[in-house]
């Protein structure tokens, strides 16, 4: 009987010298860069690895692309500074209204001024995640290339090469 208590007790203490990550300010970056993420988007119980290139303007303009694996296209959204949403791309996986709802406003809530509080957990500077209702964004930054981006990347009338 003392063995499990005392049993117990340690395991009682063990887990209370673990904390779990408080949310923080939100990370800071070059006002001008392409920065390279890794993504892992966990929703409904399932995984899904993700590529993230966004390029951002001094002006406060972003343009996230969104891939799979292979290098297919999910999402291609243009937040401009005055934070008008412009879907510039999507897929069957990420379709015009989800892109405006949720993705553009996970790239302002961990790179920008999110329009609504939202909850980001910075556990690095260069890994942080996005949590929301029904589905939690794990972000790790993998390089980030400051200087100026072009100019058409901001230009809603543009589509990527």
């Amino acid at each position: 009987m003392r063995l499990n208590y005392l049993l117990l007790v340690l395991l009682l203490a063990a887990g209370c010298a673990t904390r779990s990550p408080q949310p923080s300010s939100r990370p800071s970056f070059p006002g001008d860069a392409l920065i390279t993420q890794r993504a892992v988007l966990t929703a409904r119980g399932k995984q899904f690895t993700l590529n993230g290139y966004l390029s951002m303007s001094q002006t406060g303009g972003k343009r996230l692309l969104v891939t799979e694996n292979f290098g297919n296209v999910l999402a291609d959204v243009l937040v401009k500074p005055d934070g008008a949403v412009h879907v510039m791309r999507s897929s069957s996986a990420f379709r015009p209204a989800h892109i405006k709802r949720f993705v553009a406003a996970d790239l302002e809530c961990a790179f920008g001024n999110p329009k609504k509080k939202c909850r980001l957990d910075v556990l690095s500077p260069t890994h942080f995640v996005v949590k929301r209702f029904w589905y939690k964004l794990d972000l790790r930054i993998v390089d980030v290339k400051p200087g100026p981006q072009p100019a058409g990347m901001f230009d809603e009338t543009q589509a990527m090469p």
